[in-house]
């Protein structure tokens, strides 16, 4: 009979999500064993390779930002504070500006496996259908927004740029700068 597991994925992920945001694209499995107080043979059989623990990450990180999503725009008290709180939940998880830099400094290292890239594709696709779900329960009170697909599109753009300037140009907090950027947009699609 097998043992049971007494480490779970998710300590193993979490410690990854970590050790990238401290370090980097540069990280090594046994930089995320000692944050998870696991040995490296730990991290190895369970994932085989930093790519696939890359890959497990982002697998991962696609569910929790779309139901992160889902749930906040959902508990506002209006369909278009629902869209707003969708679209800046997003990024908020980057922490500070260097930490934010060094998780985008993963993202261009990912974009160079055809697998990874393929599951930022999953990613950013999930993060659009959840912007896309909250912008057709705010419809009516933005009738000068494009279509829901587009209006996901430019919205998703506009968080994914701040998050990218903002590592680069840290002024003010993340979170008041998603917010400013993406009130520009949505006040854009008000009835004038």
């Amino acid at each position: 009979m097998a043992r049971p597991r007494t480490i779970t994925d998710q300590r193993l992920l979490d410690a990854a999500g970590e050790v990238i945001g401290r370090v980097g694209p540069g990280f090594t499995l046994a930089q995320v064993a000692a944050a998870a107080q696991v040995s490296v043979g730990t991290v190895a059989q369970r994932f085989g390779s930093k790519a696939g623990l890359l890959r497990a990450l982002t697998t991962h990180w696609t569910a929790r930002v779309a139901d992160e999503m889902r749930a906040t725009a959902l508990a506002e008290g209006s369909p278009v504070d629902g869209l707003r709180a969708a679209a800046v939940v997003t990024h908020l998880g980057l922490g500070d500006a260097e930490t934010a830099a060094n998780h985008l400094g993963q993202l261009g290292m990912d974009l160079v496996d055809p697998v990874l890239r393929g599951l930022l594709g999953e990613h950013y696709a999930a993060m659009e259908a959840e912007l896309c779900a909250a912008v057709e329960r705010a419809l009516p009170d933005l009738p000068r927004a494009p279509l829901p697909e587009r209006a996901a599109r430019v919205l998703l753009a506009v968080v994914n740029g701040v998050s990218m300037d903002w590592s680069i140009r840290p002024v003010g907090a993340l979170g008041d700068r998603l917010t400013e950027d993406v009130d520009a947009v949505i006040d854009g699609w008000r009835e004038r």
